[in-house]
């Protein structure tokens, strides 16, 4: 294979090839010179899967799309490709060696030796086969650990980019506002700060490695109505701007993304990717954003087939190119044919194109792929040889120890005790029963979009890839001298009870019982968590909550188990369980988290991302609620969760002494300093994780009882304290005003030191004075906490 594409071409050595000219003198001239084919074809990507025999891609046939031709398409060239490791599993030095032919042959094929942008998803890590399956992002939320995350984030960015990929469909930095949507387990909480926090440390590390980080969904989508999926959204303009919008402008200033994707959702009656002054107006001329959106698959299209705002493809073309999507995904569909003919014939001005493509050309020369020394092999392919393919298979590991060793750190930070009797840790007991649905279940511990449940369900006869021990397995290593009795007793949503009675008789037998519920990851409707699986309540799926009921009658003591991708009403559960543990589907290193916090060998330190209801209709609500979103008597519907946003349980015990503030009142653009301190009083090390909240008790618009400001994870020996000072802008108590625009207000606030959002520990009266302050994105988005040791 040539690798060498100026060496065959001297017109390479044109404006547009020269790396030492500017970059924007290079699009300009690239522009110049292309003809409208040309520049649409840059707008569009091929879905495609990578060969395992490391021949070139295959286009995929899309149930949506008709058959691709490349060989009719690549000749004016082409701008992506569509997820060539996440179709179909592919060793992956074979699938490198096929995504770098195909390379090679688009470089050929069009005259100015462009090759295609390569994408795939990365949601919970690599979505290829063989690649390290890391806990789902609502795991992360649960963590509280920006920096682990930023470091996995690397890991995944180093894995894609080592094989030939560009560009990353993550993070999902939708906020939770309905459980009820079946994406949870893709988002990172209910609260926009832990979202924004959480997904910029994941952006940060994402694009350390030369990966673009692509923002999702923009933005909405998670609001949709009564949680199904791609139903219109229902919120005003400040729900949209004080809790949609704040993660993306974090991710944006401070985690340098370099794409963005817009939801599918519209917003009173504006679909987002119809939505000029969403797409353009905030986010390029107010945010200054400067790299691409791009749709997400199939959005173009739906603005014609789902929404009804476009008459034809060349309308939905015009439509989205207008509003600001540069790049149609997943395949060439509006962007091709009809956009061309309707740019010809001047329904579409020819300016929207050049406007996109210099935004992709721009991208694409920052990645070297307009360089003359461009070469398509990755560096994973160096000093192999590519003429013998069987040579290569299993010679790149993407499930490196490293990788393992980062995954099972974050199961273990992300596993939530959330009650416990003194049952936990086990100690040693000698008869275990294990029963439940995910007991021994290997996949009960990966969300939808992991390779297994996205594509290796389609393929059933291929390995799964990875190590994937099930809970049975980690127990018996964790507990060698227990026995241990299993009963699988239901399935997660078919409502057998056939082995109920045989769950009960193992459980009676029991020194105590461990049952192990929650979901089945799947995608529309082939599983009870993922996407296009919504719930129409939060009832546990199936017969689980009968079979957790019977267990409890059993009179042994019951630890129940959640893995799950959204919290679900456990009834009874909640204060006859002897405890409970929740885990969000922590990956292939989860179950030895889980059976690491029942032993006692990890202590956890897990918080939740979103609150554990208490019923299971009760929805839609979060701790973000207005007063009169709160328990009233207004109301017969008590929507108190049995567990809230940040709780979490430890095997030790924490104080918080010593409030101290250095000044009660502060201008409008000042700053608070408060500081506290905080104790391990128990007898074994152990991290609390410290969460700060504002409390606005008086506001021109009605404000939310309370909201996450600030948080750091504290870990301590035996008798160790910390003091911890935090020092938080007046910024942070800005909110969208009546006027449209964000305000600092004068008056009294409370800052509020807290465990979880219903359990503050400390509290700070102080004051804001001075005039109302207008503020902007660029106002300041954190408080800082810092910590060292306390005297005596």
């Amino acid at each position: 294979m040539n690798t060498d594409v100026a060496a065959e071409n001297p017109s390479a050595l044109s404006l547009w090839n020269d790396p030492t000219a500017p970059v924007a003198a290079r699009v300009d001239a690239l522009i110049a010179a292309m003809t409208l084919q040309e520049k649409t074809a840059q707008l569009s990507g091929v879905w495609v899967g990578a060969s395992d025999e490391g021949g070139e891609v295959a286009p995929h046939q899309h149930d949506m799309e008709e058959a691709v031709d490349l060989d009719a398409l690549l000749p004016t060239g082409l701008g992506q490709l569509t997820r060539p490791f996440g179709t179909v599993p592919v060793d992956p030095a074979l699938g490198a060696l096929s995504l770098a032919r195909t390379q090679a042959r688009i470089a050929a094929s069009n005259r100015f030796r462009i090759p295609a942008l390569a994408h795939d998803e990365c949601l919970a890590g690599f979505a290829a086969w063989g690649a390290t399956a890391y806990p789902v992002p609502l795991s992360w939320g649960a963590a509280f650990d920006p920096g682990l995350v930023r470091r996995m984030a690397a890991a995944i960015g180093r894995d894609m980019r080592a094989v030939g990929v560009h560009q990353g469909l993550a993070p999902v930095l939708d906020v939770v506002r309905d459980a009820r949507w079946g994406r949870v387990e893709e988002t990172i909480g209910e609260d926009p700060y832990l979202v924004g926090t959480i997904g910029t440390a994941y952006v940060q590390g994402l694009e350390s490695a030369g990966i673009v980080a692509t923002l999702k969904h923009f933005a909405g989508y998670s609001a949709s109505r009564a949680g199904r999926n791609l139903a219109p959204a229902s919120m005003g303009p400040r729900e949209r701007a004080d809790v949609v919008l704040p993660p993306f402008e974090m991710a944006i200033r401070q985690g340098g993304a370099r794409s963005v994707m817009n939801a599918y959702t519209d917003t009173d009656g504006v679909p987002s990717a119809a939505d000029e002054t969403l797409l353009t107006g905030l986010l390029r001329d107010t945010w200054g954003f400067d790299g691409t959106v791009v749709a997400d698959y199939f959005a173009v299209a739906f603005l014609k087939i789902l929404h009804g705002v476009a008459a034809d493809w060349a309308d939905a073309a015009g439509t989205a190119l207008h509003a600001g999507i540069d790049v149609e995904l997943p395949n060439v569909k509006t962007y091709g044919a009809p956009l061309t003919e309707a740019v010809a014939d001047g329904r579409v001005p020819e300016e929207l194109v050049d406007r996109a493509l210099r935004r992709v050309l721009t991208q694409k020369a920052a990645l070297g792929l307009l360089d003359p020394d461009w070469n398509p092999v990755p560096a994973a392919l160096d000093g192999t040889d590519p003429d013998d393919p069987e040579t290569l298979r299993g010679k790149i590991d993407l499930d490196s120890p490293e990788n393992r060793a980062l995954a099972r750190a974050l199961a273990e930070e992300a596993v939530v005790l959330l009650s416990n009797d003194g049952t936990l840790p086990l100690g040693r007991p000698r008869r275990i029963a294990l029963i439940g649905p995910n007991a021994d279940e290997p996949t009960a511990v990966l969300g939808c979009y992991s390779f297994p449940q996205h594509i290796g369900v389609r393929h059933p006869g291929t390995p799964l890839g990875i190590g994937l021990p099930t809970l049975r397995e980690t127990l018996a290593a964790e507990f060698p001298g227990a026995g241990i009795t299993h009963v699988r007793g239901t399935g997660v949503d078919d409502g057998d009870l056939s082995g109920l009675e045989e769950a009960v008789r193992a459980a009676r037998e029991a020194d105590v019982t461990v049952v192990a519920l929650g979901d089945r990851a799947g995608l529309f409707g082939r599983g009870t968590s993922g996407e296009g699986c919504d719930a129409g309540t939060l009832d546990l799926p199936g017969a689980q909550q009968q079979l957790l009921d019977a267990l409890l009658d059993t009179g042994t003591p019951v630890v129940t188990v959640l893995l799950a991708g959204r919290p679900y009403a456990l009834g009874r559960a909640v204060t006859e369980s002897a405890a409970i543990v929740q885990s969000f589907f922590p990956g292939e290193e989860g179950t030895h988290a889980i059976a690491g916090v029942l032993s006692g060998r990890v202590n956890p330190s897990g918080r939740l991302p979103v609150g554990v209801p208490r019923a299971p209709g009760s929805q839609p609500g979060t701790y973000l609620g207005a007063r009169l979103a709160h328990a009233n008597e207004a109301s017969n519907v008590d929507p108190t969760p049995a567990f809230p946003f940040g709780h979490g349980l430890s095997y030790t015990r924490f104080d918080w002494t010593d409030l101290t503030v250095d000044a009660h009142e502060a201008p409008t653009d000042g700053e608070f300093t408060l500081a506290f301190t905080v104790r391990n009083t128990g007898e074994r090390s152990g991290t609390e994780v410290v969460q700060l909240y504002l409390h606005d008790p008086v506001a021109s618009v009605v404000q939310p009882v309370q909201r996450l400001v600030g948080y750091t994870r504290v870990t301590l020996e035996p008798g160790e304290a910390r003091r911890l000072t935090a020092t938080v802008p007046a910024d942070l108590a800005s909110f969208t005003g009546r006027d449209g625009r964000r305000v600092v207000e004068p008056g009294a606030l409370e800052l509020r030191p807290a465990a979880s959002s219903a359990d503050p520990r400390l509290t700070a009266r102080v004051v804001l004075t001075g005039p109302e302050r207008h503020v902007d994105h660029t106002r300041r988005l954190h408080a800082t906490i810092a910590q060292k040791p306390a005297t005596a």
